[in-house]
């Protein structure tokens, strides 16, 4: 038995027609005053491809199989210990990030509310930096010992421009007080092994009533095709 080979250049039905269906790059009519071209562009030599000294998987196909997307977090505990009133204290983690997504990832991050003492609707508040205007969209120097809060600087690969250095930080996104996910690492290409370092700050005043306050931070990566 044989199995027959069809070559279709014209599909329709009562609500369509298609003239010379493709799943290629790119195709289609383009004209100026001057021309007027139909064109297909497809994958140039897909396939893979192996000699001494280098394997090549060309192709969109085999964008998944080279990099595989992982996402991982080194310490999912940030303690501070005992705060001293108008002393900063500061601890770190890393996130890394490996995606082969055409169109590269995301990762966005919130806090459940403000750190928060047990049992109680007293808070750290999220801090305004040293002029008052940090939030969790804009980023400020915070290094003045007088300004009170919890916030974070980003540094490393794929972090968002507003971090320009150490001394600027921002507010985590409070999902209780409905705010929207702040992007904290993002690139639109290819990558492996891509590693941030957030850092984690709090200042208290001298007033702040003693005992534990905690919070919840979310970190969500999302690939991108």
């Amino acid at each position: 038995m044989t199995t027959p080979v069809f070559a279709v250049a014209r599909m329709e039905s009562d609500s369509y027609k298609l003239k010379f269906p493709n799943l290629n790059m790119t195709s289609g009519s383009k004209s100026s005053a001057n021309y007027n071209i139909l064109d297909t562009v497809g994958q140039t030599a897909p396939g893979e491809y192996a000699s001494s000294g280098f394997y090549v998987k060309a192709g969109f196909p085999y964008i998944k199989t080279i990099i595989a997307f992982a996402f991982t977090i080194s310490d999912l505990s940030i303690d501070f210990g005992t705060l001293t009133p108008s002393t900063f204290s500061s601890l770190t983690n890393t996130l890394t990030v490996s995606s082969g997504g055409a169109g590269g990832y995301a990762v966005t991050a919130n806090e459940d509310h403000p750190l928060q003492l047990q049992n109680t609707a007293t808070n750290i508040p999220d801090t305004t930096c040293d002029l008052g205007t940090c939030s969790e969209t804009t980023a400020g120097v915070w290094t003045n010992t007088g300004k009170y809060g919890f916030g974070y600087n980003m540094s490393g690969d794929d972090v968002p421009a507003a971090f320009i250095n150490s001394t600027y930080y921002k507010q985590f996104a409070n999902k209780a007080g409905l705010e929207t996910s702040q992007v904290v690492m993002q690139s639109s290409n290819v990558g492996k092994n891509r590693v941030a370092t957030v850092t984690y700050k709090v200042n208290i005043s001298p007033t702040q009533s003693a005992g534990d306050y905690d919070n919840s931070l979310m970190f969500l990566a999302t690939p991108t095709y």
